[in-house]
């Protein structure tokens, strides 16, 4: 299966870079670029991509702005009107592509459901992984990197602010709490599956359990509300 995919940077040369690569690969398509998020946005709305290649700082409309709008929910499900009106009711896979000092937007951006990052100057086979993963569906969570960002801003959160997703907690079993707490320290399922002595494909059904109960996209998600909520304290 072919996954598609379209590119958003305001760099020309760097999109070019990035189709290039990803088009010589069979099961990669590039099916447009885009400059800003605004375009990016009406893009997206137009191809229907599968995974969508998003730089953090842009013109017009940045990153940030572009993953909500292309990531929030329909109306119905206590979305806003804009996101349905701006790609319908095709939600694709946002991996945002950014420099480590420009971090401040990665976490507001994985709050909203981008399924992971990466770095701009990570070695091209790392990107052509990237793509793969994310649209096979899992999350691109780097340990040295994401869960470090996501930690540095829960720790800032008032304890205030994590107890409704505390309450959220009380619907897993007790599986699925030690399944959570371990993928959010960033652990594989491989990992989980030794650490915990199951089966992999139990724990994967365990994974699936708990994105579920909790409303969540994928892992990415799944980190950010295990350190919102406290089950995860920041430095573990």
């Amino acid at each position: 299966m072919t996954t598609r995919v379209i590119i958003v940077d305001d760099q020309a040369m760097v999109r070019a870079g990035f189709a290039a690569l990803l088009a010589a690969q069979s099961d990669i398509d590039v099916v447009g670029e885009a400059p800003d998020g605004a375009q990016g946005v009406e893009l997206s709305r137009r191809t229907h991509p599968d995974v969508v290649l998003m730089d953090v700082r842009m013109p017009e409309m940045d990153g940030l702005e572009a993953a909500r709008r292309l990531l929030s929910p329909p109306p119905g499900d206590g979305g806003t009107s804009h996101a349905l009106q701006a790609v319908g009711d095709h939600r694709p896979r946002v991996l945002m592509l950014t420099t480590f000092d420009v971090d401040d937007y990665v976490y507001e951006a994985l709050r909203a459901g981008a399924s992971g990052f990466l770095l701009k100057d990570a070695p091209p086979a790392d990107l052509i992984a990237a793509v793969r993963v994310v649209a096979s569906g899992d999350a691109l969570l780097a340990p040295s990197v994401t869960r470090r960002l996501i930690a540095d801003f829960a720790k800032q959160r008032p304890a205030a602010a994590r107890g409704k997703p505390a309450l959220r907690l009380k619907g897993l079993t007790e599986r699925e709490t030690e399944v959570l707490t371990l993928v959010a320290r960033g652990q594989s399922n491989t990992e989980i599956a030794q650490t915990l002595v199951l089966a992999e494909q139990t724990v994967k059904t365990h994974v699936s359990r708990v994105l579920t109960k909790l409303d969540l996209r994928d892992r990415a998600q799944a980190v950010v509300f295990a350190y919102e909520s406290g089950l995860v304290a920041p430095g573990e």
